[in-house]
């Protein structure tokens, strides 16, 4: 008698724990948001008020944009200028917003407020996670360990440059850019994302002199479609 194949199921693969995901989101979450006392500190160093500053982090909350803003104007350049410049850095998290849209699939309810944590390290988080309920930890993990501390650095930062005076003389006005270049070298892995930044960073320095402060970002940011477009002339 010829009998049918069993049919044996094969079980769903399962998550990462929980334990790992929180470990590496919290990993994530005080690495980084430590570094808003550079934030609050360059802040005060541009002549931005300590109110002014902790707005910024509450409200705007995505780092690059808050820093290129401050740099701006401590450079002297204009308001307008210098808001053109933090808002094209800025447009990247929508572009993050569409593939986590579809990642997360959150509750209508609470999207508007995952919105204003979609930002470079929380997309990493939970992109690198196998599945949804991963996903959805750590990033909610990584934006609320990132956003309290983001903010009360900032607080601790500005009022520590306050008190200090003149954070030029103490060499404190370094601090961002610094800062900020340490987060960015880590994730220059692939040969095209070098030539982006090593373009974009003699864009910057070369337009610096000629160019009113904050035009010379604006200018650097050319460098992304300009070494895709070489890249897909040389293929």
């Amino acid at each position: 008698m010829v009998t049918e194949p069993e049919i044996r199921e094969t079980p769903a693969p399962e998550g990462r724990p929980r334990a790992a995901v929180v470990r590496d989101a919290l990993g994530v979450g005080v690495a980084v948001g430590l570094s808003g006392f550079a934030f609050g500190v360059t802040a005060a160093g541009a002549g931005i008020s300590t109110l002014q500053a902790c707005a910024l982090s509450l409200l705007v909350f995505t780092g690059a944009s808050q820093f290129a803003l401050v740099g701006a104007l401590a450079a002297g350049g204009n308001p307008f200028t210098a808001a053109a410049g933090a808002f094209f850095l800025g447009t990247r998290n929508a572009f993050y917003g569409l593939r986590l849209s579809q990642l997360l699939r959150l509750p209508r309810a609470v999207r508007p407020l995952a919105a204003h944590w979609v930002i470079d390290e929380t997309t990493a988080v939970a992109l690198a996670q196998p599945d949804r309920r991963s996903a959805r930890l750590g990033f909610t993990v990584t934006g609320l360990t990132l956003y309290v501390l983001w903010n009360v650095t900032t607080l601790l930062g500005a009022l520590g440059a306050e008190a200090i005076g003149d954070t030029k003389a103490w060499g404190l006005d370094a601090a961002g850019p610094a800062v900020f270049l340490a987060l960015l070298a880590p994730m220059l892995k692939t040969a095209t994302e070098r030539a982006v930044a090593a373009l974009a960073l003699v864009l910057g320095l070369g337009f610096l002199p000629v160019l009113p402060a904050g035009v010379p970002v604006l200018i650097a940011a050319l460098a992304a479609p300009a070494v895709l477009w070489m890249k897909g002339r040389r293929s």
